[in-house]
């Protein structure tokens, strides 16, 4: 049971903290890019994600799966895309909105219908993609986006060359992006550890949250 989970790659996050205690260090990494998506009246409307995991955990989630020219298709690929975007409502989709200074709680409506996943021959990697709408179009002077997994399980960290980009934002917007070092949980722990977190860790992967802030006067 605990490997089929594993197998849908997001929904482990969740089930795990019921099946034992251990190390305080996350089992699975994923490098983040995000697009804020801006309507003509400089309005946010959405957040698309793009999110690769890490070799091993890459590795894992697409055993079993038939490859086509030495790859695998997006059509292949769909159904573990669908049954990582439906995981991921349970946990918020990792992403929290706060617009002014205030947190806003159910900031997003589910997906829209177009995400999928997509996988690189050459780097052996898997890379979600998805597009978060907000239920409400946010038009402020502040918003910041926080991306994090509340139990430390996944750990994401943003892209080291150009992590957000503002699609359509008036001229004058500005971002800004922010992450707490995590020197203590080195890449080099992967899924060859124990696949299992304790109690102790829940709400401590807020304190490793990706912090995207834009500013519009």
């Amino acid at each position: 049971m605990l490997y089929r989970l594993i197998a849908v790659i997001l929904a482990v996050a969740g089930v795990v903290t019921a099946i034992g205690t251990a190390s305080a260090h996350p089992h699975v990494w994923v490098t983040m890019h995000s697009d804020f998506l801006y309507s003509p009246d400089g309005s946010v409307t959405a957040v698309r994600h793009t999110w690769t995991f890490d070799d091993m955990f890459s590795a894992f989630a697409t055993m079993g799966f038939p490859k086509t020219d030495g790859t695998f298709t997006r059509e292949t690929l769909q159904p573990l895309a669908t049954v990582n975007v439906d995981s991921l409502k349970d946990f918020d989709y990792f992403t929290y909105a706060k617009v002014d200074g205030k947190r806003v709680k159910d900031a997003f409506n589910e997906p829209t219908s177009d995400y999928w996943l997509d996988y690189d021959p050459k780097t052996t990697l898997l890379t979600l993609h998805f597009t978060l709408p907000f239920k409400v179009p946010v038009k402020a002077k502040s918003l910041q986006i926080e991306v994090y997994d509340p139990t430390f399980f996944i750990d994401f960290a943003m892209a080291k060359q150009d992590p957000v980009t503002l699609v359509g934002a008036p001229a004058q917007c500005a971002v800004a992006t922010e992450k707490p070092p995590d020197g203590n949980f080195p890449t080099t722990l992967r899924l060859d550890h124990a696949l299992v977190t304790s109690e102790a860790n829940i709400g401590m992967g807020a304190s490793f949250a990706n912090r995207i802030t834009v500013t519009c006067p």
